[in-house]
């Protein structure tokens, strides 16, 4: 077997086994039981244009207005709670991929200091443009 191949099989199943962790820590909790942990990180997009630091954040079904925004050392830090919809509460689950309960994803942030200069809400992602004050 090629290195190649080798190495995608082994980041495949490492891959894996990092998503299997992930719905552990999320389906394995009392029914009901609010977490005080993180356990589960939203996927992100960090880009600069137009002189801004530009970061988007997947978050469907959460409110922006629910989203904390922090920064700890040189790390933005976003935390809030994903609920299950309503229209699951009392039914028979058959797929549910979307994770739930409470998120908090760090974000390491280019040298330099930054000021937030807008932050909104667009399909399901928010949006966060940052300044360079340095």
């Amino acid at each position: 077997m090629s290195i190649t191949r080798h190495t995608i099989m082994w980041e495949a199943a490492i891959d894996a086994l990092q998503r299997a962790e992930r719905l552990h820590r999320q389906f394995f909790r009392l029914a009901g039981q609010r977490s005080r942990v993180p356990v589960w990180e939203p996927p992100i997009e960090v880009f600069e244009r137009d002189g801004l630091l530009v970061i988007v954040v997947a978050l469907p079904g959460v409110s922006p207005d629910q989203v904390i925004l922090s920064l700890e050392g040189s790390a933005l830090v976003v935390t809030a709670e994903r609920t299950l919809p309503h229209v699951a509460a009392g039914g028979a689950v058959h797929c549910l991929e979307i994770p739930y309960g409470r998120f908090e994803r760090h974000i390491q942030l280019p040298a330099g200091r930054y000021r937030l200069a807008r932050r909104d809400s667009e399909n399901g992602c928010l949006l966060l443009d940052f300044e360079r004050l340095d």
